[in-house]
């Protein structure tokens, strides 16, 4: 078991600027079923100013298990931290203010955990609910394999050992262990702290059992600028441990590597001006194939194929600038990133 008597289970959600969906996320959880299961819920808070406090307060003042922390560094990290810090729980939970879980989601967290004593951290199948139709061709390109790669949580097309998930819920001995979440992280803090989970000799474990849903607001100006985060500061995370945390990473930044470098081979050569076009219309017929197959209507192919590239450039600039800035430079990551490292929205 995970500890004697009832296992006691904390829900941390960070949360700012999300009237909108908080209520929801929090109801959820008030139907969800706790049978023999002690919960308590901290929704850490960035200082909204939309009205979500007064939402949080008004379902707090119903269910005392549930509770608003001020979290004044407004970033995800630190609002992980303020919730999960302090004692008295066993299971510690991360959750989007944006999501909303099953009614089994806490019991098979709860029954994953015990059935495999050696997961440190277990977690399942996020159902994207979209907003608009821009959200709809977005969220596709994000639950494809080809959009994703192994980011199993999404696409659904794995069940067993992984090397990260969304919504983790964790061992309180597992952070008695490795820690907390890094609060110099502005992205990927959640990565990271798997990757420390995975190398102190845990499992994180991914089952179709666990599910929740999950709110897609999207532009593709934010994911342009959200997959930019992404890769620019997995560099840093690289650098804080001193190598490649996945194989994977590696790959839309070898492609704008390539599509950038390839251009300029191009004109040295025709051979190589034929191998570039060559190389650019297998990528071409892999994303349109890729989105006929992830489009939910044949409308919204062009946008999923829109989708598509703007996740493999983004993530690839940013990496490579990151590269640059933060590896031979040796620069400071929030000054290398035109914002201070505590800078950052505590939402999702």
């Amino acid at each position: 078991m995970v500890g004697k008597g009832l296992p006691r289970v904390r829900v941390v959600i960070p949360c700012r600027n999300e009237a909108g969906y908080i209520g929801r996320c929090l109801q959820s959880l008030v139907d969800a079923d706790r049978t023999g299961v002690h919960v308590d819920v901290r929704v850490c808070d960035g200082l909204s100013d939309d009205g979500t406090v007064a939402v949080i307060d008004g379902v707090a003042s119903k269910y005392p298990w549930i509770q608003r922390v001020d979290n004044g560094a407004r970033t995800t990290p630190q609002a992980l931290n303020l919730g999960l810090r302090p004692p008295g729980y066993d299971i510690g939970i991360i959750l989007g203010a944006h999501a909303e879980v099953d009614h089994a989601f806490v019991l098979e967290n709860v029954r994953l955990l015990n059935d495999r004593p050696d997961a440190g951290c277990v977690g399942g199948v996020i159902e994207n609910v979209y907003t608009d139709p821009v959200s709809r061709r977005i969220g596709a390109a994000m639950g494809h394999q080809f959009g994703v790669g192994g980011a199993h949580f999404r696409t659904g097309r794995k069940e067993g050992e992984v090397d990260t998930v969304a919504f983790g819920a964790y061992r309180k001995a597992v952070f008695d262990q490795v820690g907390y979440f890094d609060d110099r992280l502005v992205r990927n803090q959640d990565d990271e702290f798997n990757y420390r989970v995975v190398q102190a000799g845990w499992r994180i474990l991914l089952s179709p059992a666990i599910r929740s849903r999950y709110y897609v607001r999207a532009s593709y100006r934010r994911l342009y600028r959200q997959y930019w985060q992404y890769g620019f500061w997995k560099v840093y995370v690289n650098r804080l441990h001193g190598g490649i945390t996945t194989l994977r990473q590696l790959v839309p930044a070898i492609w704008v590597a390539c599509l950038v470098s390839g251009a300029v081979a191009a004109l040295l050569h025709p051979l190589l001006a034929k191998l570039y076009l060559a190389g650019i219309g297998a990528y071409l017929l892999a994303a349109v194939v890729s989105s006929i197959r992830a489009a939910k209507a044949p409308g919204d192919v062009p946008g999923v194929l829109l989708a598509f590239a703007t996740l493999h450039f983004s993530y690839g600039l940013g990496y490579l600038l990151g590269i640059w800035k933060l590896v031979v430079l040796r620069q400071d990551p929030g000054a290398a990133h035109g914002t201070s490292s505590r800078q950052g929205t505590a939402g999702n």
